[in-house]
């Protein structure tokens, strides 16, 4: 898939590039990122740059999953980083998808995760078919949880043992998001700019 480029009122989302490297290493140095997602413990720069120059630009070119760099629109600076990942082809009858997250430690409070997240979530509906978006967290995420209710996502329960983190299997709350549930508005098509970004190298 050809990247995108989100906006909203006071960010912009826009595929990570190379240059993305320092900053997603500054933010990643803070303990509850390593805590609560799967980036490695200790992150390196290295890692850093695995990331942003690989990882997250293999997602997109083999329409498997959609990193953004979620960026202030007031000074450029990183806020976090947003991912949607697919469940199954969405051309199969299934039609889902994944969201998750991470906000650098500056930016908590100002309500900018769920601002991306809706973003995010309205694109994946209108211009890739999703039909159900799920978002997943351990147990005991209270932040990553509240996040996805403001968004909308309905909780579902706790799924024993779903997750492995740092070598040991946790239990980890559900919830769904379905279009349906959106506010009409909400539900066209996204605002985005689909002008090519820096290309990726390699």
């Amino acid at each position: 898939m050809e990247p995108v480029t989100l906006t909203t009122e006071r960010l912009v989302l826009r595929p990570f590039a190379p240059s993305d490297a320092a900053a997603v290493h500054a933010a990643c140095q803070e303990p509850d990122i390593p805590r609560w997602t799967t980036v490695p413990s200790p992150y390196g720069l290295e890692d850093a740059e695995r990331f942003v120059g690989a990882t997250a630009p293999e997602g997109w070119r083999a329409d498997t999953g959609y990193a953004f760099a979620v960026l202030s629109r007031a000074d450029g600076s990183l806020v976090g980083a947003m991912s949607l990942i697919r469940l199954a082809l969405l051309h199969a009858p299934e039609r889902q998808a994944e969201l998750g997250y991470w906000t650098a430690r500056e930016h908590r409070g100002n309500g900018y995760t769920a601002e991306a997240a809706r973003e995010v979530v309205r694109w994946a509906f209108a211009d890739l078919g999703v039909e159900r978006m799920e978002w997943l967290a351990e147990v005991g995420n209270e932040g990553s949880r509240a996040v996805a209710r403001k968004v909308g996502f309905r909780m579902e329960g706790t799924l024993r043992a779903k997750l492995i983190h740092q070598g040991t299997r946790r239990d980890a709350w559900i919830g769904a998001l379905l279009p349906s549930d959106l506010p009409p508005a909400a539900a066209g098509p996204s605002v985005r700019d689909t002008t090519p970004y820096l290309p990726y190298p390699g």
